[in-house]
């Protein structure tokens, strides 16, 4: 009898601290897995539409084309005719290891240039499609390296960029919209390369070596519709 109860206190000890460590585990990725597909759509297709133009100047996202999330993949809202294409992003274009990988709050818009519509979008379409198929994010991961290693995916152009310069988006939990900016691609690269990162520096660089690229990002002292960004320094 004394030996069961040994036992049984044992078991109840692992079953205490295995909660623990899920509890703490949860504390640090508050969106461990992907919530329902409704809380990632936007209900209104024309909101979406707007959200997606606000992402550059009306002299820019009035003619470029839009694309909006669907049930299964993005798809074309507007006909473009100057080569740009806008389209709200979702968190599972966000690095693996960023805690708002599955956080359905998460509406980045953008508005690509030609050459990044090329060989940016299909990165994003391509995820897209992975997380509504209802991929983990370890199997979508794997398919991105596997597509990159077997050039089912272009590398990235040169001269590909975006706007980023939408009030009303929502990059993450600990950011909000950030400062309006635009943002340039590269192969992967040393941020020091262009000067990035440094000292007074304009330019803030992010490597992504999933997607093997490098980001560099130019902050905007206005948004898209011309008003002041307040939190500017």
């Amino acid at each position: 009898m004394q030996r069961k109860i040994v036992m049984l206190t044992l078991v109840l000890l692992v079953v205490l601290v295995s909660a623990r460590m899920v509890e703490a585990q949860d504390a640090k990725t508050p969106y461990p897995a992907m919530a329902p597909l409704n809380q990632y759509l936007i209900a209104d297709r024309d909101t979406e539409i707007a959200l997606a133009r606000s992402a550059a100047p009306k002299s820019i996202s009035d003619q470029a084309e839009i694309l909006v999330l669907g049930e299964h993949g993005y798809e074309t809202a507007v006909k473009g005719t100057n080569g740009f294409t806008c389209v709200v992003e979702r968190s599972w274009t966000a690095g693996a290891d960023a805690p708002d990988f599955w956080n359905p709050k998460v509406r980045s818009p953008f508005c690509l240039n030609a050459e990044a519509v090329e060989t940016y979008l299909p990165l994003t379409i391509m995820k897209t499609n992975l997380a509504l198929a209802g991929k983990s994010k370890t199997e979508l991961v794997a398919a991105i390296e596997a597509a990159l290693d077997d050039k089912k995916l272009p590398p990235i152009g040169r001269g590909a960029m975006c706007y980023m310069m939408s009030k009303q988006g929502y990059l993450n939990d600990t950011g909000g919209h950030w400062h309006p900016h635009v943002m340039f691609f590269a192969p992967s690269t040393k941020p020091v390369a262009w000067g990035a990162n440094l000292d007074a520096s304009p330019i803030v660089a992010a490597e992504d070596p999933e997607d093997r690229i490098t980001i560099f990002m130019v902050p905007l002292s206005r948004w898209s519709d011309g008003t002041p960004d307040s939190d500017a320094h």
